[in-house]
């Protein structure tokens, strides 16, 4: 057995607590089929990290992650903490954490359960079998470029931002989306807004010279208005989407749609040497405490954690497929209709950690 995997606990705010408490459940649960694998350290990051702190990410923190090999994170934010100043609101912890564990690139799944295809806000004909990975640069472009502010010139206000893109920052999250392709369908659709940007000039110009390198890959190149429309009009022609820092921001929430609830949809951000995973919802302060939180999102998240941080396809298969079996079951947390008696958090997490085991234990999920 190879050494422990040190995963970094930050439950956040709101129903972070409770999602992520199941997705380490599950977690554990494996262990009872793998032996002991996973080494758990909490820490505070978001509102409760400046409630106990005053900062929205404890030096402690960074430390523990730092020590990591992966980092677990619930969801960061809510109303009490609105009135603070931008630098001290909660979701500051977040962008702090993504800069300091150098995380350039973030994956989101968006993938359609036949189990749920009914819950998507398109007909169910045409989202079937929609199974998408879009892959958005984290570090650059637009929300990070110099000079940026509001100033005053002639007697009239004027807010500047600037889009900068470097060359390897789009190598490096280009040469992530091709390797992922290689383990999937094998297309890259890049999406940018060449016919008007610069940056996205030398985007498709990089990209373009980073696919000779991978032969067998498909590549196509969509204008971003283009792509928007592509996703609702043929969603299951897209394999992996690689795209800039803003655009990706935007259209792996109009993909998320797709899926009909974002309360199944899970995240990763990797780095060099670090990766951080995390459910897509938010904190949900209006259900925190109740019980009513799907933690699904939580526990997908740690099987891409399992997937890219750890090199456990069978073990990140196990989870994902016990997760699709009880859904098929009927079991439903009350996010998602079609079921007069919901589960609670806690419920739903032990119906999946126990499924997981016994996949992990069959025939099919054994180790060759």
């Amino acid at each position: 057995m190879h050494g422990f995997y040190r995963i970094a606990v930050l439950p956040g705010d709101g129903i972070g607590p409770e999602v992520t408490s199941e997705a380490v459940k599950v977690l554990k649960a494996a262990e009872e089929v793998l032996g002991p694998t996973f080494r758990f350290q909490t820490g505070l990051i978001g509102g409760c990290a400046l409630d106990a702190t005053a900062v929205p990410l404890p030096p402690e923190t960074i430390s523990i992650c730092n020590q990591a090999h992966a980092v677990l994170l619930g969801a960061v934010g809510g109303p009490q903490w609105d009135s603070k100043r931008p630098e001290l609101r909660p979701e500051q912890g977040l962008l702090q954490i993504r800069q300091r564990l150098g995380l350039y690139v973030n994956l989101r799944p968006a993938k359609v359960m036949e189990t749920l295809v009914s819950l998507s806000a398109l007909k169910p004909d045409r989202v079937r079998g929609t199974n998408l990975m879009i892959v958005r640069e984290l570090t650059g472009g637009i929300y990070f470029g110099n000079p940026r502010g509001i100033f005053s010139k002639d007697g009239e206000r004027y807010g500047v931002n600037t889009e900068i893109y470097r060359e390897h920052e789009i190598e490096r999250v280009a040469h992530r989306a091709f390797q992922l392709a290689q383990a999937r369908r094998r297309k890259v659709t890049s999406v940018d807004k060449a016919n008007v940007l610069e940056t996205s000039r030398l985007w498709r110009e990089v990209v373009t010279r980073v696919s000779r390198s991978y032969p067998h890959i498909e590549l196509d190149h969509l204008y971003v208005d283009n792509c928007a429309m592509q996703l609702i009009d043929r969603p299951t022609s897209f394999d992996v989407v690689l795209t800039s820092n803003m655009f990706g921001d935007i259209l792996s929430d109009e993909a998320a749609m797709l899926t009909g609830s974002i309360g199944l949809l899970p995240s990763a951000s990797l780095g060099e040497h670090s990766a951080l995973y995390e459910p897509v919802h938010g904190s949900a302060p209006d259900i925190a405490g109740r019980k009513r939180a799907n933690p699904l999102a939580a526990i997908a998240s740690a099987a891409l954690m399992l997937r890219f941080s750890f090199r456990m396809e069978r073990v990140a298969l196990a989870v994902e497929t016990a997760i699709e079996k009880v859904l098929k079951r009927g079991v439903r947390t009350p996010d998602l209709p079609g079921r007069s008696r919901p589960v609670t958090t806690s419920r739903m997490g032990d119906l999946v950690a126990a499924e997981t085991v016994k996949l992990l234990k069959s025939p099919k999920f054994r180790p060759p």
